[in-house]
């Protein structure tokens, strides 16, 4: 290259980013790292508190053997069944949002193009399911320090406290929200194609199984 002669801003065959763009791309990797945190400590919580099913079934188990037989019963051992499948209801529901297997109608979602399905996600974890986690935790928090405060007991004789389980619609709206935020960020980067979609095989099963449907009721 002759002297004075200007250098090239970048490299032939090299794309130009901006300062902006490298540093948009550098915070969505970040990112993406935290979100692999949150699904890791998601699966982790899910897999062990799904056991809880196993022992509610024993405790249930146990209560009707005994009052069958010697005609003894407590509310407690009742209620203590009700506890323990709460836990895994409002614990593991973040497990289930990340499995994508929380209820849905398939056979309509399926049949839009996944760029819509895409932008439907993203509008319904921002503006849905978000702000309702926002909002269970801050009304439940008032109503979780009230029980906690009188020490609420059940009204049943020999019941259980009561602020234990109210504890669990907070526990449970916060770990909601957590993995809300790892699939609002994994979904972004997916549209981005940062990622592949992790879901893909999913909903590819689905699709033949919504085509299957269709081409039976056509046959009709």
């Amino acid at each position: 290259m002759l002297a004075g002669q200007d250098k090239p801003p970048y490299p032939r065959g090299a794309v130009k980013t901006g300062r902006g763009g490298n540093r948009e791309g550098i915070s969505l990797q970040s990112l993406l790292k935290l979100s692999r945190g949150i699904d890791a400590f998601t699966r982790w919580v899910g897999k062990r508190l799904a056991w809880l099913i196993l022992v509610a079934v024993v405790v249930a188990t146990i209560n009707a053997i005994v009052r069958k037989s010697f005609d003894v019963s407590s509310n407690s051992w009742l209620e203590l069944q009700w506890l323990l499948f709460s836990i895994v209801f409002l614990l593991c529901a973040p497990w289930t949002l990340l499995d994508n297997e929380h209820i849905r109608i398939d056979i309509v979602s399926n049949m839009m193009k996944k760029r819509l399905r895409d932008w439907i996600d993203v509008i319904g974890h921002t503006f849905f399911l978000i702000p309702l986690c926002i909002v269970m935790i801050i009304t439940g928090g008032p109503f979780f320090m009230r029980s906690v405060e009188v020490n609420e007991q059940s009204s049943n004789a020999g019941g259980l406290p009561q602020w234990p389980a109210k504890s669990l619609i907070i526990i449970g709206f916060v770990f909601l929200m957590v993995q809300g935020i790892s699939e609002l960020i994994k979904r972004i980067a997916v549209m981005r194609g940062l990622i592949p979609d992790p879901h893909a095989t999913q909903v590819h099963a689905l699709e033949a199984e919504v085509e299957h449907l269709i081409e039976a009721i056509e046959k009709r």
